[in-house]
């Protein structure tokens, strides 16, 4: 409405002039399609976008010339601008809303048990006194000793009544004590102390505050999540196979993870490299010249291959499937650069789609890395999604989303995002992501 209002002022200013409206209708029409075509058709971006840039900058010369474009040109951008504003307000409210119907509010648990690994984080429990935080709000804890099996720890803790499952720890941890916990029914909450806590950033829980995590136990908020399966074991985040799994199978790698891959990628992508042999089966046909695959419990919004991103949802019912294909050495310099530029997924071996259960073929045994830990399986490997499987909860401080559903009203209520939602892809803020994306 905003938007009208500006155009209706350009229209007064310039009433007494009528073949000057009707050129400027025309300019605008132009530069409108010039940049349609831009933002929709690969072969001939370049070329509409010129054209667009010179169709404007002939319009703005023109007011110029006929002594109105001072006024003209304001009002148009404070238009502009207030509509944007406007536009990302509207937005910024259905995220609102959406938040409201995620989460519902729950009482205090009545015997809450944190499992903490000491570990983890380089030893965030001992150094943050997340026991003591525990003990101050009625919670017990249950250190992990060397050789102690986690899930038996969390299966006794069930045993001895407890109503909510809490883990301090990294994201594997993660996903063995929240199976326990769906397998019983009990809700689960995460305490974020591993090095990357992938699960608390799409939970939207603040992972630089591990101690207020625990307030999850006291009145919070609840809501149920989709929790992925690979060979019949749970994961919270994601499954890579590949160029990634190699790298985290290496005994340098999390001492120095840059230097490790800059070691480690010669041998893996260089004119010697054997092929991974992976196969899987994609929306377009086979594919088998994959040299990383993701499978992630819900779909990422990837900004980078290192660090996955983050995802809009955890809720939608459908595993999160990424294939890259470096075939030749100009493929590696340009997805190089589309990583550096954020956007790995513009890069033509890349193959994105969603789905409900996956098999992946491959040599006698394939390295895996499922939640950052390393581990050798036999294939086939069969991955599947289990919808709302699991309970979690929030303490009420806690924001509630991750930073690809809170960020998504600035994105969409740009140009480049209007037009992905025009283009049918999704803009990330409340609906499933469901659709494909090929070579």
């Amino acid at each position: 409405m905003v938007f009208g209002v500006a155009c209706l002022v350009l229209v007064v200013f310039t009433a007494r002039d009528l073949p000057y409206v009707l050129a400027s209708v025309l300019a605008g029409a132009l530069a409108i399609s010039a940049l349609w075509i831009a933002a929709t058709n690969r072969r001939s971006r370049w070329w509409a976008a010129v054209a667009a840039v010179v169709i404007l900058a002939a319009a703005i010369a023109s007011l110029v010339a006929a002594g109105r474009g001072a006024v003209a040109i304001v009002t148009g951008l404070m238009g502009i601008l207030a509509a944007a504003a406007l536009g990302t307000l509207a937005l910024r409210w259905e995220v609102r809303q959406a938040l409201a119907r995620r989460w519902r509010h729950v009482p205090p648990t009545t015997r809450g048990v944190v499992l903490m690994n000491p570990r983890s984080g380089d030893g965030k429990v001992a150094k943050l006194h997340l026991v003591d935080e525990a003990r101050r709000r009625g919670i017990e804890s249950v250190l992990m000793n060397p050789g102690d099996d986690l899930r038996t720890l969390a299966e006794l803790a069930v045993a001895r009544g407890a109503d909510a499952l809490g883990m301090a720890g990294g994201d594997g941890s993660q996903a063995v004590v929240a199976s326990v916990a769906a397998a019983h029914g009990l809700p689960f909450v995460c305490i974020p102390v591993g090095t990357r806590n992938h699960l608390a950033l799409d939970l939207g829980i603040n992972r630089d505050d591990p101690a207020g995590a625990l307030d999850a136990f006291k009145e919070a908020r609840e809501t149920t999540i989709d929790l992925g399966e690979l060979n019949g074991e749970a994961f919270v985040n994601n499954v890579s196979l590949g160029l990634y799994a190699h790298m985290v199978s290496s005994d340098r790698y999390r001492e120095a993870k840059r230097q490790t891959i800059a070691q480690m990628l010669p041998d893996l992508l260089g004119a010697k490299a054997e092929p991974f042999g992976l196969s899987l089966d994609g929306p377009d046909g086979a594919v088998s010249d994959a040299q990383l695959i993701e499978i992630s419990n819900n779909p990422y919004v990837l900004s980078s291959l290192a660090g996955f991103g983050s995802r809009a949802r955890l809720d939608t019912g459908a595993l999160g499937v990424v294939a890259l294909s470096i075939k030749r050495t100009s493929d590696a310099h340009r997805l190089v650069a589309l990583e550096a530029a954020g956007h790995p997924e513009r890069y033509r071996g890349w193959r994105e789609w969603t789905t409900g259960e996956l098999q992946v073929q491959g040599p006698s045994s394939i390295l895996v890395a499922a939640d950052g830990e390393a581990r050798t399986l036999s294939p086939p490997l069969c991955c599947v999604i289990r919808p709302r499987a699991l309970r979690v909860r929030i303490s009420n401080g806690q924001p509630g989303a991750s930073p690809a559903f809170l960020y998504a009203p600035i994105a969409a209520s740009t140009l480049v995002g209007l037009a992905r939602v025009v283009r049918g892809q999704p803009s990330g803020i409340v609906a499933n992501r469901t659709g494909g994306k090929g070579p």
